[in-house]
């Protein structure tokens, strides 16, 4: 079952991709590689969520806050490639916390998104990834994550 077909199945419907909110585009394409900026939790251009893990928000929270990030950057990525059937392996992940002090539990917090992305792509959404703790994020926002993807 391709993503699209899978996404209708879990109910899922991806918002419109935001705006950037500096100097930047929301995807790279470089041959079969797809880079896709930084994304957060924002719709209809405003932050839906603002807070640090460990002190506004909780773990549960963050995991949230992290699978609606996710559902950004496949808005972003279908945009880019007109299908996420067009992706072939989420190669990539970089999922940044914002987090008070003493807060370790990033790992936890980016499992929103990373469980996400193998409910759509199943093993092929399975990634290498990064997750750590950022002493501040834009516009106060919990959660930024990055991916790059392999695409057809």
């Amino acid at each position: 079952m391709g993503a699209e077909a899978k996404l209708k199945q879990l109910g899922i419907a991806l918002p419109p991709q935001s705006t950037p909110v500096a100097n930047y585009v929301p995807s790279v394409r470089v041959g079969n590689l797809l880079f896709l900026s930084g994304h957060g939790p924002i719709r209809d251009g405003k932050v839906t969520t603002r807070g640090k893990l460990g002190k506004e928000l909780s773990v549960e929270d963050g995991y949230k806050v992290a699978r609606e990030v996710g559902l950004n950057l496949l808005a972003s990525a279908r945009t880019a490639l007109g299908s996420l059937d067009k992706v072939k392996r989420v190669v990539k992940v970089l999922g940044m916390v914002a987090s008070a002090e003493g807060f370790t539990d990033q790992p936890k917090v980016i499992n929103g998104f990373s469980d996400l992305l193998v409910e759509v792509f199943g093993e092929s959404g399975r990634h290498a990834r990064s997750a750590v703790g950022m002493a501040e994020l834009p516009m106060g926002i919990p959660v930024e994550i990055e991916m790059v993807l392999e695409v057809e």
